[in-house]
């Protein structure tokens, strides 16, 4: 069954996305890139894998950085409105996490897993019962 729940758009509507995966994982994730790229504690990202996002617009625009594992991380963007859309993750499986606020409809996301939590913020506070763990899941 095609999941047409992950749809979405940055807030101006120049960029847009679908995927037709089923979510791998939902993650709370608290590092300290997501908190810069977020402007908050923590982003929340529906992860699938990268050949699967279909991502359209003019102004959409990336950022790239070496993560962690020393590999490229791909932050896109909407250049206009500013929206962070998804995060091309090479090291994790070649997944991309894409950020649920921007979803069309978000209703449907329930985290399972709150990542890098050795850099939360004490003041960004998510549910206690969702495992959490000191960086990437294994």
């Amino acid at each position: 069954m095609v999941n047409t729940k992950i749809a979405g758009a940055c807030l101006c509507g120049q960029v847009t996305y679908k995927s037709e995966q089923e979510p791998s994982m939902i993650a709370v994730c608290h590092c300290v890139d997501c908190q810069k790229q977020s402007g908050g504690a923590f982003s929340v990202n529906v992860l699938v894998p990268t050949d699967s996002v279909q991502i359209d617009g003019a102004s959409l625009a990336q950022y790239i950085v070496d993560g962690d594992s020393g590999m490229p991380v791909t932050r896109n963007f909407c250049n206009n409105c500013g929206s962070p859309i998804s995060t091309q993750l090479i090291a994790f499986d070649n997944l991309s996490a894409i950020k649920s606020g921007t979803l069309n409809d978000s209703s449907w996301v329930k985290p399972n897993v709150q990542i890098w939590c050795d850099t939360k913020c004490e003041w960004g506070v998510v549910d206690t019962s969702i495992s959490a763990i000191s960086k990437n899941p294994d």
